[in-house]
């Protein structure tokens, strides 16, 4: 066992107005399993990069292991697996990497073959398998679930609950519940580490976000009885003052020191009361600091006039010879929220491209009822570039619409004025989600829409679908998003 001292660091990109991060402390353990959270955009990859030295900060990062990031860049696609693995770490027991693929099941065969023909969920867990193969070093895993089917994820997911010392970033809920011991998470003022899984991290922030609300209301009142009790009791003074020189009582002579002693004592008990209405004010600017803005995100969706809008009857799908899929049947009806899973490669987004109107060849029936407005969100965000004004404009959404709502999904004002390609893949795929939510359709169809995304903002998108239960088809792998959303399943 060993620390990884964090102390004072300070950090922000050349030519940001602000840093990234201030003054931040904390301490790891290197036998933990810990998951890191947070926003998007808040620097968990940047994070990563402080550790492996790519970036000058002040403070200081103490430890005495070597970092490995995940994933590995690897340069040759085409190179044979075996070669690709040699390339990453050419010193390794080939008996250790059998033992650790056969516990990600992955069979040996692909070993001998070019890696750009494996899946990406081959992929990942051969890239985990080598990680995993170098001793002796602190792991820096970074959304390894982006390419993994369901099924992957908890297979993944206990496989890592056999491991220790390392540091995952991943927004899936149920993934990182299955396999950390505790939590590191970035907040929008500071960074602090919490025993346990992000289930129990996330009761502990719900607690201390009601507390601090409360506390807030209350000091609020406090505040205003405070300011009301201060300025009567100043009023007070004044008006006693004022009869010093003023009137005299019986005829007897006016006692001049004994009502400026009663207006001294009124003045006194006035500035004592300001002072408490300050220091409330004081303990009430230290709460909320925290507590994350997710405001309700809306969706309009237009009626159709018939219910049924889609109807497949036995289609499958074909790319030349080879079939993706076979004999596919499901309805979409209107107010259906439809969760299309399968396997990776089980046809799912040829489905879509189906639906969604592209030249697929395929056998069997598929009916689409006419002037049927479909909104799609894809998995690709790499088309993304210049400015969301343009973007917007381009598009034919309305700009200030859209804007509000990646607003609500945690875009500062700042973010605005960046071009797209310098937005993260979280930051990415809520533009195409904020676009979908502008657009008048009749039928959502969203690819993945997750990938990349913080687990608050998820938490927001699952409320505005059980809110507004408008017509959707989506795949997505978060199983704990799917078992809240889908009113009807289909699997591949």
């Amino acid at each position: 066992m060993s620390l990884i001292n964090v102390t004072n660091l300070t950090f922000g990109y050349d030519g940001s107005y602000d840093d990234i991060f201030e003054n931040v402390s904390f301490q790891i353990d290197t036998d933990w399993k810990l998951g890191f959270t947070g926003r998007n955009g808040r620097g968990k990859t940047t994070f990563f990069n402080l550790l492996l030295g790519k970036y000058e900060y002040k403070g200081k990062i103490s430890a005495n292991v070597n970092f490995e990031y995940f994933p590995f860049n690897v340069v040759n696609k085409g190179n044979n697996t075996l070669d690709v693995i040699n390339g990453i770490f050419p010193d390794y027991l080939h008996w250790k990497l059998m033992r650790e693929l056969s516990f990600l099941e992955v069979s040996e065969d692909v070993l001998y073959r070019p890696f750009d023909s494996l899946s990406n969920g081959e992929q990942t867990k051969v890239l985990l398998a080598t990680l995993f193969l170098k001793e002796n070093s602190f792991l820096l895993i970074d959304e390894p679930t982006n390419h993994l089917d369901m099924n992957a994820r908890k297979l993944v997911s206990e496989y890592l609950n056999t491991k220790s010392g390392f540091i995952l970033v991943s927004h899936d809920r149920s993934f990182l519940d299955n396999c950390v011991d505790h939590i590191l998470s970035i907040n929008k003022t500071n960074i602090e580490v919490q025993k346990g899984n992000f289930s129990c991290w996330w009761e502990n922030k719900k607690r201390q976000d009601n507390f601090e609300l409360a506390e807030n209301e209350k000091l609020k009142k406090d505040i205003n009885r405070l300011s009301e009790s201060a300025k009567q009791s100043s009023s007070w003074s004044h008006k006693v003052e004022k009869t010093k020189n003023g009137t005299t009582n019986s005829g007897s002579k006016l006692d001049k020191g004994h009502v400026g002693h009663m207006a001294a004592k009124m003045m006194k008990r006035s500035k004592v009361i300001e002072n408490r209405q300050y220091a409330a004010i004081e303990e009430k600017s230290k709460l909320l600091k925290n507590i994350e803005n997710s405001d309700n995100l809306k969706i309009s969706q237009l009626a159709y006039h018939k219910s049924r809008l889609v109807e497949l009857e036995n289609i499958s799908i074909f790319y030349g010879d080879k079939m993706v899929c076979k004999d596919v049947g499901f309805t979409i009806e209107q107010g259906n929220r439809i969760a299309l899973i399968g396997k990776n490669g089980s046809g799912k987004s040829s489905i879509i491209k189906l639906i969604c109107g592209e030249n697929i060849n395929y056998t069997g029936t598929f009916r689409k009822e006419s002037q049927l407005k479909i909104s799609y969100v894809s998995q690709d965000t790499s088309h993304l570039k210049g400015n969301l004004t343009d973007y917007a404009r381009n598009n034919e959404i309305d700009e200030s619409l859209f804007k509000s709502i990646l607003r609500k999904l945690d875009f500062s004002r700042v973010q605005f004025e960046k071009d797209m390609s310098t937005f993260s893949g979280g930051q990415k795929k809520k533009v195409l989600i904020a676009k979908s939510l502008c657009q008048k359709a009749h039928l959502h169809i969203w690819d993945e829409p997750l990938n990349f995304i913080d687990v608050i903002s998820r938490m927001q998108i699952e409320e505005l679908l059980l809110e507004y239960s408008p017509t959707i088809l989506f795949v997505e792998h978060d199983n704990e998003f799917s078992k809240n959303i889908a009113t009807k399943i289909c699997e591949l």
